[in-house]
């Protein structure tokens, strides 16, 4: 009898198409779900006839509770070599295996400067008025070049992100809590003396920090009340970093110029999210990892993983 593996959030159908699953197919039968599950209940419901689950980021957590609820499970492989959202000591417990799988930075970086562009040159805008008949040229776009754009956290993300900045012509600084003098210097951008004086001093500000305890809530009322009204606003990295409630107030009073957003308090956005209907705001659906590149690592990994880990070798084991 073959195994069953569950693959989570497949939204676009195309985990199949763009991995090479043939290599499992005599000991694993594949089901796809293009719609979310949201619940422990649900998720008992319809993994429970599944041996293997593959999930995707960080979407679909795996407490423990779910874990001992699911007494097929033998293997979740998680995309992504991180994963916050599964109880390792569960797994373990209950003889889940779990592991992960590489990812690429790439596209994040790019996505940040979709985002930052459409942005400063009011392209959804411009382009929605144009297709329906609407004014011609509406919007005055910002500059980049002179510009300076403030980078919370330079790690593999922030880093890229600052090459791009620095090839536009912008002034480059950044801030994180462990960031140093010297580190910034071999990125080639300035270090800011204080998270209150990048916000300050900066016409674009985009967060690339990992969430933690330390970063959670980073950008309160106070800290966003420091942006310039010019300034504008990109987060594709967690939600979390910043108070999305003060965000929110923040684009409606028109504190800010405007705000790039892919990443959300809840995953994916219910129909009356007031998110939809913001002001100034250009949101994604967190597509900053959905790339035909990176799901193809994800899935290519995937399956690897699962073959190893049916011939008794499993690689890329998780935490």
């Amino acid at each position: 009898m073959r195994l069953r593996c569950a693959v989570l959030d497949d939204f676009q159908q195309v985990a199949t198409e763009v991995a090479d699953w043939s290599v499992v197919e005599e000991d694993v039968e594949v089901v796809s779900f293009d719609r979310h599950l949201d619940g422990e209940d649900d998720l008992v419901a319809a993994l429970a006839g599944f041996d293997i689950v593959v999930t995707l980021r960080e979407r679909v957590p795996f407490p423990g509770s779910l874990i001992a609820r699911l007494p097929r499970l033998k293997l979740i492989v998680a995309s992504g070599m991180r994963n916050s959202v599964i109880d390792y000591a569960a797994a373990e417990a209950h003889g889940v295996t779990v592991c992960g799988t590489a990812s690429s930075s790439t596209p994040p970086v790019e996505l940040t400067w979709a985002l930052l562009l459409g942005l400063a040159r009011g392209i959804v805008e411009e382009s929605s008025a144009l297709r329906s008949g609407g004014p011609w040229q509406s919007t005055v776009g910002a500059d980049l070049h002179g510009r300076r754009l403030g980078l919370l956290g330079l790690g593999k993300i922030g880093s890229r992100v600052a090459q791009v900045g620095l090839a536009f012509g912008m002034h480059v600084s950044a801030w994180s809590r462990n960031l140093t003098r010297e580190r910034a210097d071999e990125a080639g951008v300035e270090l800011a003396p204080s998270k209150e004086e990048l916000l300050a001093s900066s016409d674009f500000v985009s967060v690339h920090l990992a969430l933690g305890d330390r970063t959670r809530g980073l950008l309160g009322p106070a800290e966003l009340a420091l942006l310039k009204p010019t300034a504008y606003l990109i987060n594709t990295s967690r939600a979390a970093i910043v108070d999305q409630d003060a965000l929110l107030e923040a684009l409606r009073a028109g504190r800010i110029a405007g705000a790039g957003v892919d990443v959300f308090d809840i995953e994916p956005l219910p129909a009356d999210h007031p998110v939809r209907t913001a002001p100034r705001l250009l949101a994604t659906p967190h597509l900053g990892y959905v790339s035909h590149a990176n799901y193809a690592t994800y899935y290519g990994h995937a399956v690897e993983d699962i073959r190893a880990f049916l011939d008794g070798a499993p690689v890329r084991r998780l935490p």
